[in-house]
């Protein structure tokens, strides 16, 4: 095992020296807890800074250290440094059983039992319960190893019930731990919660500081979504020039994926005015894939009309846009238009008031994954394939429950929308027959 770890280490050219320092650690002593997290950090740093061939070794170092702390001998941790190193890899997607070990085996008190009894409920699902006691705890911490941890933590913890509160302690993690994959996730989160609270103007400051920093990361489409979020949202003149001055640290073709999600998203919305600025943008941006995005343009801009008065022309441009155009996620979401167009163009019958929208193909189970993965209706996106955020992960650890829902929001929000269109029609068409 420690040789391929060595191989794969020294496929990363920023890992270099740290191979060299395991295989000399091989031939005279084995590598202390705290000297192996440390390893873990630079890896998991490297990832985000753009190494993506660190991924893999990531994944075994978390092995390597979860046998290495399991088989310590409980004295070790009279170590106030290898104390931390366990509570870093369990907060770094380590295995959350370990800690439960460790915490039982702990007779001499070296362990600080506020936050390994918090970090335990947190790991099994139990984030808002640990809001009172790791608040209190988490300022004896502030300057340790373990802080920017234990306030990254605390935000993810509290991020439902207080955002704004949340992105104080996402702040004090960033801050803490600059360059780091700590303050990659907190950026990223802080971006969402800005525009969940009503707060553009520091949405658009965090996506600025992401931008500069963090556009290679394996998570930055996860980024590019809430960023999109953020700019649906508040979209006016004012963050039309913020917009455009994150989109600038981008080249061509993550800005047109970036038009493309925000034309996606405000046609789903019904807002026509930006679903054709967007599309229009991003079709600029094309170069070579001109058709493509033509296509993708015509088919927002169709979407968002279809809840207006020109649903017959909106209906027959949907109808005439090929399959293989579209993505399997755009499909699925055509679909869903065509049925609510129907619905509403539907001469009422007789028997009933009421409506019934036309049924929607069920997904394929197989499928269902797929079109998660679907990142806009370009199906090709610059911003790397998505990484699923494991849920115990803290330097991945997501807040936001929709980011571990299946399926398409985005979907079922347009036909929820829809359905309240057709129920609208069929009360002023009751209205009419008493």
């Amino acid at each position: 095992m420690l040789k391929r770890l060595c191989t794969i280490l020294a496929a990363s050219a920023l890992a270099a020296p740290l191979a060299l320092g395991i295989a000399r650690a091989n031939g005279t002593e084995e590598l202390t807890s705290y000297k192996m997290i440390r390893s873990l950090q630079y890896v998991q740093d490297s990832v985000v800074l753009g190494d993506h061939s660190a991924i893999e070794m990531q994944r075994f170092m978390l092995g390597a250290i979860d046998e290495r702390l399991r088989a310590a001998d409980p004295s070790a941790f009279r170590d106030p440094r290898n104390v931390d190193a366990a509570l870093v890899y369990v907060m770094s997607g380590g295995n959350p059983a370990t800690l439960d070990l460790l915490a039982d085996r702990d007779i001499e008190g070296n362990f600080d039992s506020r936050v390994t009894d918090a970090l335990r409920q947190y790991l099994n699902g139990k984030g808002p319960l640990i809001v009172e006691n790791l608040t209190k705890a988490a300022p004896e911490y502030k300057n340790s190893r373990i802080g920017p941890y234990l306030f990254l933590i605390l935000g993810n913890a509290m991020s439902q019930q207080d955002p704004i509160e949340a992105m104080k302690h996402y702040d004090w993690a960033r801050l803490t731990a600059p360059g780091t994959i700590i303050e990659e996730a907190a950026l990223r989160r802080s971006v969402s919660l800005a525009a969940r609270a009503g707060l553009p103007e520091k949405g658009f400051r965090y996506a600025l500081n992401y931008a500069r920093r963090y556009l290679t990361s394996p998570y930055a489409s996860q980024f590019a979504d809430v960023f999109v979020e953020l700019a649906v949202a508040h979209f006016d003149e004012a963050a039309d020039g913020r917009v455009s001055e994150i989109l600038s640290f981008m080249d061509s073709a993550r800005q047109r994926e970036v038009y493309l999600r925000v034309a996606r998203r405000a046609a789903i919305a019904g807002n026509q005015a930006l679903a054709r600025l967007a599309s229009r943008r991003a079709e600029e941006l094309a170069g070579d894939d001109s058709s493509r995005s033509q296509v993708l343009a015509s088919f927002y801009e169709g979407l968002a009309a279809v809840p207006s008065a020109d649903v017959f022309s909106a209906a027959e441009a949907l109808e005439a846009i090929p399959d293989e155009k579209l993505s399997p996620r755009d499909r699925a979401l055509r679909e869903a238009a065509k049925a609510v167009a129907d619905a509403v163009v539907r001469p009422p019958l007789g028997e009933s008031p009421a409506q019934a929208p036309a049924p929607i193909a069920e997904r394929p189970a197989g499928e269902q994954s797929e079109l998660a993965a679907e990142e806009s209706g370009s199906g090709m996106s610059p911003f790397g394939q998505p990484v699923e955020e494991s849920p115990r992960r803290t330097s991945e650890m997501t807040a936001e429950a929709d980011a571990a829902a299946p399926g398409d929001p985005a979907f079922d929000g347009f036909l929820a929308s829809g359905r309240s269109k057709i129920d609208e029609i069929d009360a002023l068409l009751k209205g009419e027959g008493q």
